[in-house]
């Protein structure tokens, strides 16, 4: 498994309700996000009223770029849109399930990791859980949204040796992790930080991963832990 620091956007969502007009432009949501925040100086320890909020992403966008407060005002609809897997309105998300997609290796941001090498002829129940250490190196000046984790095989027991990758190198399908952060990195900073993988104790089918980051950049400064499940 090799993992990766990606730009990437998250899809929109595939609603075509009426009363969502923010989300029936995915270049117009994006643009909203990219203002605040690339802007974040507008936005910092201000307090922000957003009048006909709907479904509050642009009051999430806020809070995120630091406000001191954000009223989001809303005449109805409430209840009857709130995702309960992402509810933020009460308070912070305790679990985030992973993506899986495809991801274009032009949007790579950074060199990748090797987590974890696996001999299946070799390894017992318990190796598949494992924690691994990582550094990566920023190549260019860019925004890094997500992180991606993807996998090699090679089956080395064949006359001639023959494998498979998910990487963004190949016809792809790859886990993508959503920061919590946009990071602002420039070209050699580094992100230090570990990647740890669990069978969930409740649900044997279900993944558990652990990611612990760090960025001391010229213009974003942060360590942080996020948890995922991936189904």
């Amino acid at each position: 498994m090799v993992f990766r620091a990606i730009v990437t956007f998250s899809e929109p969502l595939n609603r075509k309700d009426k009363i969502l007009p923010v989300w029936n432009s995915r270049k117009q949501i994006k643009t909203y996000q990219n203002v605040i925040y690339q802007n974040k100086f507008l936005i910092k320890d201000k307090v922000v009223l957003d009048v006909g909020a709907g479904t509050g992403i642009l009051s999430l966008f806020c809070a995120k770029a630091g406000a001191k407060h954000v009223y989001a005002v809303c005449l109805h609809y409430f209840w009857r849109l709130l995702n309960p897997m992402a509810s933020l309105m009460f308070g912070t998300v305790c679990m985030v399930l992973t993506c899986v997609d495809t991801v274009d290796q032009k949007l790579m941001v950074t060199d990748s990791r090797l987590l974890k090498t696996m001999d299946i002829s070799k390894m017992s129940s318990g190796d598949a859980s494992f924690t691994a250490p990582f550094k990566l190196v920023a190549q260019r000046n860019d925004y890094i949204h997500a992180r991606v984790a993807y996998f090699d095989v090679s089956f080395t027991m064949c006359h001639k040796l023959l494998g498979f990758s998910t990487g963004p190198k190949s016809r792809a399908t790859q886990t993508v992790m959503y920061l919590e952060d946009v990071l602002t990195i420039c070209e050699g900073e580094t992100i230090t930080g570990s990647m740890s993988v669990s069978y969930n104790k409740k649900n044997p089918r279900d993944v558990d991963i652990e990611l612990s980051y760090s960025l001391n950049g010229q213009h974003s400064k942060i360590s942080r832990t996020q948890h995922y499940k991936m189904r």
